[in-house]
């Protein structure tokens, strides 16, 4: 099967069930959202698997990254009949919030806001999880629009978002860095 198809050459894209849609559409712009927080995701998985020492994290944001997939199907699968498409289960939410649980046991309270930033990794899990908020926007946007949407769709990307936000914090404090206190 050869990559390119020669058929988005003017501007549209097929959806799921194969629908053709302006690549400027609502549609479009959410799933790229959220296809751009995952490769920024993949960049991450590299920073943690060249420190060899945060297995359990490198294992949790494999497993976002596939359910992330599974969100942009969803989205792309908005406009269809299908049902054959992966959904999530409130246990994919769940999850994430176990995930903050353990790291903010290592984490002092935050009583103060903080600037984004630190070690490298830190920095990336910080600008990770303003994409995430991006994405989190298009997805409201294109709710907005759809009557059909599952709320786990959007419940999973905020608590990912939060996700990236403690992770940073996490990394930072693993690795001897203090959270940046925002001065007013």
């Amino acid at each position: 099967m050869k990559i390119y198809t020669k058929t988005g050459d003017k501007g549209d894209t097929s959806l799921l069930g194969g629908k053709r849609v302006n690549k400027n559409c609502v549609e479009m712009h959410a799933i790229g959202e959220v296809d751009e927080l995952n490769a920024v995701l993949g960049i991450l998985l590299s920073f943690f698997l060249e420190r060899n020492e945060m297995g359990q994290t490198i294992r949790e944001l494999t497993r976002v990254q596939h359910r992330l997939f599974t969100v942009g199907s969803n989205l792309a699968a908005l406009q269809t009949d299908l049902v054959q498409v992966p959904k999530l289960v409130e246990e994919d939410v769940r999850t994430l919030e176990q995930w903050i649980d353990c790291m903010q046991e290592d984490l002092e309270p935050l009583r103060h806001f903080i600037l984004p930033g630190g070690d490298r990794l830190a920095a990336y899990c910080f600008f990770a999880r303003a994409l995430c908020r991006r994405a989190e926007r298009e997805i409201v946007g294109l709710w907005d629009e759809q009557n059909n949407m599952d709320p786990l769709l959007l419940q999973y990307i905020n608590r990912l978002s939060d996700v990236l936000f403690v992770l940073g914090r996490w990394v930072n404090r693993k690795q001897n860095v203090e959270d940046v206190k925002w001065e007013k």
